[in-house]
């Protein structure tokens, strides 16, 4: 789980060139003045930096080249060359600086950038307390293997996925789920890397190595996040292939005509693309922290530029169009169980699961203001359902697959299927009641759907579920989706998704594991941040809020990254070539053209900074 690096040691080298470049042209100004201006001791800084430093720089780009990496920032290395050969040595370091401290400040600007993404990183713990052989050591994280005993101290952050094997108390999640709330813990509960223990003690039995566990994952979406070369970096290179052969011929034909081999250079010099080289990946980075700050994160930095080009948005349903939190509606008694005692027993025991239904039952016993015990032996085990005594009385919790297995002559016992979802409730092995629930739809989500067409250019909307048609149908009718394929299978989603691509550019939104190959499969893939791990390594976009608003939010981030990141670019480009005319005329001698284009750089890059300076609005779903 280690933090993401801030710098490459090619960045630092970067630093160190201009560094060297800006003390040998102060060295060289002062020593005009000591000296003649054109003596050889006046010209030693300049050697020395273009040795140290312009060596190394056009080293590097000529093995681009010959990796037949032709970038634009190719046209600098010629420019540091020819100024060698024509002794303009002060030209040749300003370029030098240019270059290099160009990539120094879009390392800064990417450091500050990365702001959001350090402060998560520091959330991780480096060691941990390990009871072994009935003592408790502090030892690295990295020693911790499966089955450790782990205790986490009051107010300290869970450094392994696991289980509470001992101890009672609450634990804030927030950090991943995106609720404001302290989740109860219990013997049996399991627990979350990166979570803050509340007042209480709790010993963890480890259920993953640390690399594996659910925060480990998230820094490995920063670390992506931040390595991956985006396509609109790439869109850099295509407007330098148009740019670079522009320059190199307006420079010889300024040589051609004029004979004089100087203004070759000083085109070369004021055509320096440090506008393309830097200003687009600051507004990418700066992009990523503001959608970072917003509780989005971008796996896939190419998602920025896609996204607005989709056309298809195909939803899932449970916890993308819904809460994903179903309520009760109904308390279905059997032999005459009262049904608030039911509800009592269910909810001492849901307290500590992990089921999705569980918060559900938790809520209508706390509405009804239920007394409930404290549970013991709790077991969830997969597909057993949820075990526990209460009150000394055995409860379990289940579904009708469930009892027909423990005891199929209760099935007949229970009441027909309806729609929704639905729990049944043994006390002692004997069937006493069925909950039944209803995931209701999000309250913006028609408001959301309305305006996608409308704001987002999307002409085509999907509702794809695996639930049955009624419920499928029920939801879209509240959100106003008419494009409804329900009772799909993974596979069926994968084949719809590719279908639709294949047509348009799609966008999948989804938050269940079996929604993982169809947010890979998509064009740009959503998955909300309560989704499996499986789900959000297969999503380029990650919104641990778990609302409609932030993919909104999304949305714009993009669109606004695009036309920032496009205005520094060719507005960079464009007071380039009015340099260059100058320059070809013999109006901007080298020098001078070296310090023109230091003034675009720095209006280049103040303006793709734009992109990370949150707006007045991000979203447009009200409006």
């Amino acid at each position: 789980m280690d933090a993401p690096t801030t710098r490459s040691p090619w960045r630092t080298k970067e630093l160190y060139i201009a560094a060297l470049a800006v003390a040998a042209i102060a060295a060289h100004l002062l020593l005009r003045v000591w000296f003649a201006p054109e003596s050889v001791e006046a010209r030693v800084p300049l050697w020395i930096a273009l040795g140290a430093g312009g060596l190394p720089l056009v080293a590097e780009l000529v093995l681009k080249a010959v990796r037949l990496q032709f970038g634009s920032d190719l046209l600098a290395g010629v420019s540091i060359v020819t100024s060698v050969i024509l002794g303009e040595y002060l030209a040749g370091t300003l370029v030098v600086l240019m270059l290099s401290g160009g990539e120094t400040l879009e390392a800064m600007a990417v450091e500050n950038a990365r702001s959001v993404l350090r402060a998560l990183a520091k959330r991780v713990p480096t060691t941990a307390h390990i009871r072994r052989n009935g003592r408790i050591e502090d030892a690295p994280i990295e020693q911790i293997v499966v089955g450790d005993e782990v205790v986490v101290y009051p107010h300290e952050t869970c450094p392994v996925d696991g289980e509470v094997s001992s101890g009672h108390g609450v634990m804030d999640e927030s950090y991943l789920t995106g609720e404001p709330y302290m989740m109860s813990k219990a013997p049996g509960s399991g627990v979350i890397s990166g979570a803050i223990n509340g007042e209480s003690a709790l010993t963890i039995r480890a259920t993953k190595l640390p690399e594996d566990s659910r925060y480990a994952k998230i820094m490995r979406v920063m670390r992506e996040s931040e390595q991956r070369r985006p396509r609109l970096r790439r869109l850099g290179d295509t407007l330098g292939a148009y740019y670079t052969p522009l320059a190199v011929g307006l420079a010889l034909i300024a040589w051609a005509v004029s004979g004089d081999p100087v203004r070759f250079l000083a085109v070369l010099v004021v055509a320096t693309p440090c506008p393309l080289l830097i200003a687009i990946p600051t507004a990418i980075i700066g992009s990523i922290s503001l959608a970072a700050r917003r509780g989005v994160i971008v796996k896939d930095p190419a998602t920025l530029e896609t996204i607005d080009t989709c056309r298809t948005i195909i939803f899932d349903k449970t916890g993308t169009l819904t809460y994903g939190k179903p309520s009760v509606t109904e308390v279905l008694p059997a032999g005459g169980f009262d049904p608030d005692e039911a509800l009592a027993l269910t909810a001492a025991m849901e307290r500590y699961s992990k089921h999705p239904l569980a918060g559900a039952v938790v809520r209508a016993a706390e509405a009804k203001r239920l007394a409930t015990h404290e549970p013991h032996e709790i077991s969830e085990r997969p597909g057993e359902g949820l075990r526990g005594i209460v009150g000394g009385r055995e409860v379990m919790v289940t579904g009708r697959k469930g009892l027909g297995q423990i005891d199929p002559a209760q099935v007949d016992d229970l009441p027909p299927l309806a729609g929704g979802l639905e729990c049944i409730v043994l006390v002692d092995g004997r069937l006493v009641a069925t909950i039944r629930f209803r995931d209701e739809p999000r309250a913006d989500g028609a408001a959301f759907i309305r305006h996608l067409t409308r704001k987002h250019h999307f002409r085509k909307v999907m509702l794809v579920s695996g639930d049955r048609e009624s419920e499928v149908r029920y939801l879209a009718d509240k959100v106003g989706i008419q494009d409804v394929l329900a009772s799909q299978s993974p596979e069926d989603k994968v084949e719809i998704v590719k279908r639709e691509t294949e047509a348009a550019r799609t966008c999948f939104i989804g938050d269940g594991i079996n929604d993982a190959p169809a947010l890979a499969l998509a064009t740009v893939g959503i998955a909300f941040g309560q989704a499996s791990d499986i789900t959000t390594e297969a999503a380029g976009v990650v919104v641990l809020d778990n609302a409609l608003e932030r993919v909104d939010e999304f949305f714009h981030i993009s669109r606004r990254m695009r036309r920032i990141a496009l205005q520094s670019a060719l507005g960079g480009m464009a007071l380039s070539v009015v340099g260059m005319v100058f320059a070809a005329l013999g109006l901007l001698p080298p020098v001078a053209g070296a310090i023109a284009q230091e003034v675009i750089d720095v209006l280049a890059v103040l303006n793709a900074l734009r992109a990370a300076a949150p707006p007045s609005s991000l979203s447009d779903i009200r409006d």
